[in-house]
Protein backbone atom coordinates (compact mmCIF):
# COMPACT_ATOMS: atom_id res chain seq x y z
CA UNK A 1 0.00 0.00 0.00
CA UNK A 2 1.41 3.60 -0.61
CA UNK A 3 0.87 6.27 1.23
CA UNK A 4 0.95 9.74 0.02
CA UNK A 5 2.36 12.55 1.88
CA UNK A 6 0.88 15.45 0.62
CA UNK A 7 1.68 18.35 3.17
CA UNK A 8 4.87 19.86 2.74
CA UNK A 9 7.79 19.23 5.19
CA UNK A 10 10.95 20.87 6.04
CA UNK A 11 13.93 18.71 4.68
CA UNK A 12 15.13 18.49 8.55
CA UNK A 13 11.41 17.35 9.39
CA UNK A 14 11.42 14.44 6.47
CA UNK A 15 15.03 13.62 7.43
CA UNK A 16 14.26 12.77 11.16
CA UNK A 17 11.43 10.21 10.14
CA UNK A 18 14.21 8.13 7.76
CA UNK A 19 16.01 7.20 10.29
CA UNK A 20 17.63 4.12 8.81
CA UNK A 21 19.70 5.07 6.47
CA UNK A 22 23.11 5.36 9.54
CA UNK A 23 22.08 2.21 10.45
CA UNK A 24 22.56 0.32 6.91
CA UNK A 25 26.23 -1.44 6.60
CA UNK A 26 26.90 0.07 3.56
CA UNK A 27 30.06 -1.40 2.53
CA UNK A 28 28.38 -4.32 2.48
CA UNK A 29 25.93 -3.30 -0.09
CA UNK A 30 25.33 -5.24 -3.52
CA UNK A 31 23.04 -5.72 -6.59
CA UNK A 32 22.80 -8.12 -9.19
CA UNK A 33 22.54 -7.04 -12.78
CA UNK A 34 23.64 -3.75 -12.23
CA UNK A 35 25.49 -1.98 -15.14
CA UNK A 36 27.79 -0.31 -12.82
CA UNK A 37 29.85 -3.16 -10.54
CA UNK A 38 29.17 -1.47 -6.55
CA UNK A 39 26.51 1.46 -7.90
CA UNK A 40 24.21 -0.32 -6.28
CA UNK A 41 25.19 1.70 -2.45
CA UNK A 42 24.91 5.12 -4.25
CA UNK A 43 21.24 5.02 -3.93
CA UNK A 44 21.49 4.92 0.11
CA UNK A 45 21.56 8.46 1.24
CA UNK A 46 20.55 11.34 3.36
CA UNK A 47 16.93 12.16 2.79
CA UNK A 48 17.66 15.76 1.93
CA UNK A 49 20.52 14.41 -1.08
CA UNK A 50 17.48 12.18 -2.88
CA UNK A 51 16.62 14.48 -5.21
CA UNK A 52 20.01 14.78 -6.40
CA UNK A 53 20.14 13.52 -9.81
CA UNK A 54 23.56 14.91 -10.61
CA UNK A 55 25.30 12.01 -8.05
CA UNK A 56 25.49 8.22 -9.66
CA UNK A 57 22.41 5.91 -9.36
CA UNK A 58 21.78 2.06 -10.11
CA UNK A 59 21.17 1.07 -13.77
CA UNK A 60 20.55 -2.04 -15.12
CA UNK A 61 21.97 -4.20 -17.76
CA UNK A 62 20.68 -2.67 -20.95
CA UNK A 63 17.77 -4.79 -22.17
CA UNK A 64 16.89 -6.15 -18.83
CA UNK A 65 15.32 -4.35 -16.46
CA UNK A 66 15.45 -6.88 -13.34
CA UNK A 67 17.57 -5.65 -10.39
CA UNK A 68 18.15 -7.56 -7.10
CA UNK A 69 19.73 -5.40 -3.76
CA UNK A 70 20.71 -6.92 -0.75
CA UNK A 71 20.80 -4.49 2.19
CA UNK A 72 22.51 -5.75 5.44
CA UNK A 73 22.08 -3.70 8.73
CA UNK A 74 24.86 -2.84 11.49
CA UNK A 75 21.83 -3.65 14.05
CA UNK A 76 18.48 -5.27 13.96
CA UNK A 77 15.90 -2.99 12.35
CA UNK A 78 12.45 -2.84 12.34
CA UNK A 79 10.83 -1.46 9.04
CA UNK A 80 7.66 0.95 8.74
CA UNK A 81 7.97 1.78 5.19
CA UNK A 82 9.86 2.14 1.81
CA UNK A 83 10.29 4.62 -0.58
CA UNK A 84 11.74 4.24 -3.77
CA UNK A 85 12.46 6.95 -6.76
CA UNK A 86 13.18 5.60 -10.12
CA UNK A 87 14.47 7.04 -13.08
CA UNK A 88 12.08 8.79 -16.32
CA UNK A 89 10.97 7.46 -19.37
CA UNK A 90 10.05 4.35 -18.13
CA UNK A 91 12.77 3.10 -15.69
CA UNK A 92 11.02 3.04 -12.68
CA UNK A 93 10.57 -0.26 -11.25
CA UNK A 94 7.07 -1.03 -11.46
CA UNK A 95 6.79 -4.03 -8.66
CA UNK A 96 8.83 -4.47 -5.76
CA UNK A 97 9.46 -8.11 -3.57
CA UNK A 98 11.04 -8.24 -0.12
CA UNK A 99 12.86 -11.16 1.41
CA UNK A 100 14.42 -10.54 5.35
CA UNK A 101 17.17 -12.29 6.64
CA UNK A 102 17.62 -14.69 3.53
CA UNK A 103 21.47 -14.02 2.25
CA UNK A 104 23.10 -14.83 -0.56
CA UNK A 105 19.93 -14.93 -3.00
CA UNK A 106 19.98 -15.09 -6.42
CA UNK A 107 17.63 -14.74 -9.20
CA UNK A 108 16.85 -17.81 -9.29
CA UNK A 109 15.97 -17.81 -5.61
CA UNK A 110 13.72 -14.48 -6.04
CA UNK A 111 11.63 -16.03 -8.38
CA UNK A 112 10.80 -19.26 -6.85
CA UNK A 113 10.51 -18.18 -3.40
CA UNK A 114 7.45 -16.40 -1.32
CA UNK A 115 8.37 -13.22 -0.79
CA UNK A 116 7.66 -11.59 2.79
CA UNK A 117 5.31 -8.47 0.60
CA UNK A 118 5.02 -7.35 -2.12
CA UNK A 119 3.92 -4.12 -4.13
CA UNK A 120 3.15 -2.64 -6.94
CA UNK A 121 5.44 0.59 -7.63
CA UNK A 122 4.05 3.91 -8.89
CA UNK A 123 6.67 6.45 -10.27
CA UNK A 124 7.82 8.68 -7.64
CA UNK A 125 9.80 11.31 -9.23
CA UNK A 126 9.81 13.88 -5.94
CA UNK A 127 9.91 10.85 -3.40
CA UNK A 128 7.08 11.25 -1.46
CA UNK A 129 5.25 8.21 -1.13
CA UNK A 130 5.92 5.83 1.34
CA UNK A 131 5.36 2.33 0.38
CA UNK A 132 4.19 0.71 3.56
CA UNK A 133 4.97 -2.58 5.00
CA UNK A 134 3.23 -5.30 7.08
CA UNK A 135 4.83 -4.36 10.16
CA UNK A 136 4.71 -7.28 11.91
CA UNK A 137 6.33 -9.02 9.56
CA UNK A 138 9.43 -6.48 9.49
CA UNK A 139 10.48 -7.30 12.65
CA UNK A 140 14.19 -7.80 13.86
CA UNK A 141 15.59 -7.40 10.36
CA UNK A 142 19.51 -7.98 9.89
CA UNK A 143 19.29 -8.02 6.25
CA UNK A 144 16.49 -7.06 3.67
CA UNK A 145 16.83 -7.68 -0.40
CA UNK A 146 14.35 -5.81 -2.77
CA UNK A 147 13.80 -7.34 -5.92
CA UNK A 148 12.36 -5.63 -8.71
CA UNK A 149 11.29 -7.60 -11.72
CA UNK A 150 9.99 -5.26 -14.16
CA UNK A 151 9.90 -1.66 -14.85
CA UNK A 152 6.71 0.51 -16.60
CA UNK A 153 8.85 0.01 -20.26
CA UNK A 154 12.15 1.29 -20.47
CA UNK A 155 15.04 -0.30 -21.77
CA UNK A 156 16.53 -0.35 -18.30
CA UNK A 157 15.68 0.40 -15.07
CA UNK A 158 16.93 2.97 -12.75
CA UNK A 159 17.00 3.62 -9.09
CA UNK A 160 18.30 6.79 -7.43
CA UNK A 161 17.09 6.73 -4.18
CA UNK A 162 15.83 3.87 -1.76
CA UNK A 163 14.86 5.10 1.94
CA UNK A 164 13.81 3.24 5.08
CA UNK A 165 11.18 4.61 7.38
CA UNK A 166 11.48 2.29 11.50
CA UNK A 167 13.50 1.89 14.11
CA UNK A 168 16.63 0.44 14.87
CA UNK A 169 17.51 -1.68 17.87
CA UNK A 170 20.22 -1.65 20.36
CA UNK A 171 21.78 -5.34 19.61
CA UNK A 172 24.32 -4.82 17.09
CA UNK A 173 25.50 -7.36 14.72
CA UNK A 174 29.08 -7.87 16.17
CA UNK A 175 27.97 -7.89 19.77
CA UNK A 176 25.82 -11.18 18.32
CA UNK A 177 28.97 -12.58 16.43
CA UNK A 178 30.63 -11.83 20.07
CA UNK A 179 27.80 -13.59 22.40
CA UNK A 180 28.27 -16.63 20.02
CA UNK A 181 31.59 -16.98 20.04
CA UNK A 182 31.27 -17.21 23.67
CA UNK A 183 28.56 -19.44 23.52
CA UNK A 184 30.48 -22.04 21.64
CA UNK A 185 33.82 -21.70 22.67
CA UNK A 186 37.15 -23.31 20.87
CA UNK A 187 38.34 -26.22 22.60
CA UNK A 188 41.86 -25.14 21.67
CA UNK A 189 41.54 -21.32 23.51
CA UNK A 190 40.43 -23.39 26.95
CA UNK A 191 43.02 -25.65 27.53
CA UNK A 192 42.47 -28.10 30.86
CA UNK A 193 44.77 -27.64 33.43
CA UNK A 194 46.34 -30.91 32.83
CA UNK A 195 46.80 -29.56 29.21
CA UNK A 196 48.38 -26.81 30.04
CA UNK A 197 51.06 -28.49 32.49
CA UNK A 198 49.99 -27.06 35.94
CA UNK A 199 46.53 -27.29 38.10
CA UNK A 200 44.76 -30.71 40.13
CA UNK A 201 47.16 -33.02 37.79
CA UNK A 202 50.68 -31.81 38.23
CA UNK A 203 49.65 -31.47 41.92
CA UNK A 204 48.49 -34.85 41.54
CA UNK A 205 51.50 -35.98 40.23
CA UNK A 206 53.72 -34.34 42.98
CA UNK A 207 51.57 -36.25 44.98
CA UNK A 208 52.49 -39.63 44.00
CA UNK A 209 56.06 -39.03 43.78
CA UNK A 210 55.95 -37.95 47.41
CA UNK A 211 54.03 -41.24 48.85
CA UNK A 212 56.42 -43.19 46.56
CA UNK A 213 59.59 -41.60 48.41
CA UNK A 214 57.96 -41.68 51.92
CA UNK A 215 57.63 -45.32 50.62
CA UNK A 216 60.97 -46.32 49.99
CA UNK A 217 62.15 -44.39 53.53
CA UNK A 218 59.72 -46.77 55.44
CA UNK A 219 60.62 -50.10 53.42
CA UNK A 220 64.37 -49.20 54.39
CA UNK A 221 63.65 -48.34 58.13
CA UNK A 222 62.18 -51.36 58.36
CA UNK A 223 64.92 -53.35 56.92
CA UNK A 224 66.56 -51.85 59.39
CA UNK A 225 65.28 -52.89 62.40
CA UNK A 226 64.55 -56.28 61.03
CA UNK A 227 68.45 -56.65 60.72
CA UNK A 228 69.05 -55.72 64.21
CA UNK A 229 66.56 -58.20 65.67
CA UNK A 230 68.41 -60.86 64.11
CA UNK A 231 71.85 -60.22 65.65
Amino acid sequence: MACLHDHSCEDHDCSSNWSLYKHIDLPKVSALNEAVPGSAKSVFKPWEHRLNSSEEHLESNEGDPELLVYIPFTSDVKIKSIAIIGGTDGTSPSKMRAFINRDGIDFSDAQNMQAVQEWDLVENLNGLLEFQTRYAKFQSVASITLHFPDNFGGDTSQIHYIGFKGEATQLKRDVVATIVYELMPNPSDHKTKAESGGGFSQELQSSKVKLNRESIKDRKSMSGIRSRGFN
